[in-house]
């Protein structure tokens, strides 16, 4: 069992909420308490797939695990479900408070003018006539 492995306790809430499967045959190799601490290891260390040590099982059964779930809302569903369990149990404070004191507006937000593009300076060196001939065509000459 790893530092950051599910313990006994949290698997015990968590494997009621997991989907069942669907297959008949034979049985899996991997235990989804592996593949979901594989999945928990990736997203905690940042590291690619390919780098998920072998004790959770092959990268790629438990990068489809992970895939499988998330686009079938599994993932939404354990979440939705264990929030629900902890506010019944009064261990979430829904409370947001923000603190506006540091919001600044950015640098290029104060004194800008009102009503056109640029000021007249590079308005001025944005305009460029063409250089014409005393016959009238021009760049000939």
């Amino acid at each position: 069992m790893g530092r950051g492995d599910l313990t006994n306790e949290q698997w015990a809430r968590l494997e009621p909420l997991l989907p069942a499967g669907r297959k008949a045959g034979r049985p899996p190799t991997w235990s989804k308490r592996q593949l979901i601490d594989g999945i928990r290891w990736r997203t905690r260390t940042g590291a690619p797939w390919r780098d998920v040590p072998a004790r959770y099982g092959p990268w790629q059964t438990v990068y489809g695990l992970f895939r499988r779930w998330q686009r079938d809302g599994s993932w939404q569903r354990i979440l939705t479900a264990l929030q629900a369990q902890a506010d019944a149990e009064g261990l979430i404070t829904w409370q947001v408070s923000v603190d506006t004191t540091i919001i600044r507006a950015h640098q290029h937000a104060a004194g800008a003018r009102k009503g056109g593009t640029g000021n007249a300076k590079n308005q001025a060196e944005s305009t460029s006539s063409r250089t014409t001939t005393g016959s009238g065509a021009p760049g000939v000459g």
